[in-house]
């Protein structure tokens, strides 16, 4: 089974995500956007989403085909969808063409119920749950299946391995 974390930033989604994994033997795909913001010497760009959502496409597709089991994708592009049409008011055709891609996947929304913490990359720390019923708005209107993580990380991994969610 795939497992897609997403959420909005800073609500625990990459380390979830790694924990998760871990528990149950699986591979983890990171969010790719994190390396490619970190190794450029600009503000990105909407053009840079789709190079993103490309490589991340990419990553995921590759880790579908793998003997494990499971996976555990530290976002997606309904993530880099919801942030392009936050950000900048439209998505590329691109992304939305294969919006899908991951339809057959089990979402977990992280909630923002942890604290913000500041980094380079971060971008909202207002918004928050704002942006969380939007992604939660995004999974009903595209019927993924989903389950809210909240609390702390113990609580989360706890609650998503104990009921066999995983």
């Amino acid at each position: 089974m795939n497992y897609v974390f997403t959420g909005p930033e800073s609500s625990g989604k990459s380390t979830l995500a790694l924990e998760i994994a871990k528990a149950t033997n699986g591979m983890y795909v990171a969010e790719y956007a994190r390396e490619y913001i970190s190794n450029l010497n600009r503000e990105y760009t909407q053009d840079d989403l789709l190079i993103i959502a490309k490589k991340q496409y990419a990553l995921q597709e590759e880790a579908k085909k793998s003997e494990n089991k499971n996976s555990c994708f530290d976002t997606d592009l309904l993530t880099i969808k919801i942030w392009s049409e936050f950000k900048y008011g439209t998505c590329d055709p691109w992304i939305l063409d294969r919006l899908y891609s991951n339809s057959n996947s089990f979402y977990i929304l992280c909630k923002p119920d942890f604290h913000w913490e500041f980094d380079e990359q971060r971008e909202n720390p207002n918004d928050r749950e704002e942006l969380f019923k939007l992604y939660e708005s995004e999974l009903q209107k595209y019927n993924f299946p989903y389950k809210i993580a909240s609390g702390t990380l113990e609580e989360r991994i706890k609650e998503l391995t104990r009921k066999r969610t995983l």
